[in-house]
């Protein structure tokens, strides 16, 4: 048995990345920490996320763990990490748990955000970080067609194929949407997400927005569990996994 269990809490900008979970000849988040780690321990280590970010899917507070036999402690760990890891990589804190601790299995919930610019003029600064959308979008309609998502529903609707799961019944507990001048941010914190659930979400309300399907489509849509009657998926670089609940 290994001597401790090592909770880290990374932000990530994931535009460089094929997602968290490693992946054979791909770069992703996973696989840099892991060889990084093997480098200070001189141990094979993986790393347990609490989920799978997608490509090009940034985070603020991913939580991971990692089981190792080193005699380093946690603040040596993240100093050493912190200082052979991308820049676009930063463990913000580590620290030991109970061996017991599961960063995937423990999660209580998860919250994202999903940032959308709403003007004619790009922001090239902030381009990787948000979904650029010219239509003048309808704030009100959306906001009472994202309040029907909250509590226990199935969102086949909004899963895309290839999902580990065939139970798409979940319960989404806070769905907010924010408009700070020109920035739009929606914010959903679930007890679990399905694949690409968040994106498929916003695809079809940002269609809402625009005009381009009525509020009784929408709510035909989420009634119907059906993944093709649904809006096209938002862009990954909008997304942030913002917090995790334990």
């Amino acid at each position: 048995m290994m001597k401790k269990n090592i909770k880290l809490v990374i932000a990530y900008d994931g535009t460089n990345y094929h997602g968290w979970q490693v992946q054979k000849d791909k770069r992703t988040i996973q696989g840099t920490i892991e060889e990084q780690l093997r480098r200070i321990t001189g141990e094979n280590i993986r790393i347990i996320g609490s989920g799978r970010t997608d490509a090009g899917v940034h985070a603020l507070n991913q939580v991971a763990n990692f089981k190792t036999n080193s005699d380093l402690t946690p603040l040596q760990i993240k100093r050493a990490l912190n200082s052979l890891l991308p820049e676009d990589i930063y463990v913000k804190s580590a620290e030991c748990v109970p061996l017991k601790f599961h960063a995937r299995y423990m999660a209580k919930s998860k919250t994202y955000e999903y940032r959308i610019l709403n003007r004619e003029e790009p922001d090239i600064f902030q381009r990787k970080y948000h979904w650029h959308v010219i239509p003048k979008l309808d704030i009100e309609v959306m906001k009472t067609a994202l309040s029907l998502l909250k509590g226990t529903h199935d969102f086949s609707s909004f899963v895309s194929a290839g999902g580990a799961t065939k139970n798409h019944v979940r319960t989404i507990y806070k769905i907010e949407l924010y408009k700070e001048d020109d920035l739009i941010r929606i914010v959903i914190e679930a007890n679990g997400f399905l694949r690409h659930m968040v994106r498929n979400i916003v695809g079809t309300v940002v269609q809402l927005g625009y005009g381009k399907i009525s509020l009784d489509q929408f709510k035909d849509i989420f009634a119907a569990c059906d993944r093709q009657a649904a809006g096209k998926k938002a862009p990954a670089k909008g997304l942030f996994l913002v917090k995790v609940t334990y």
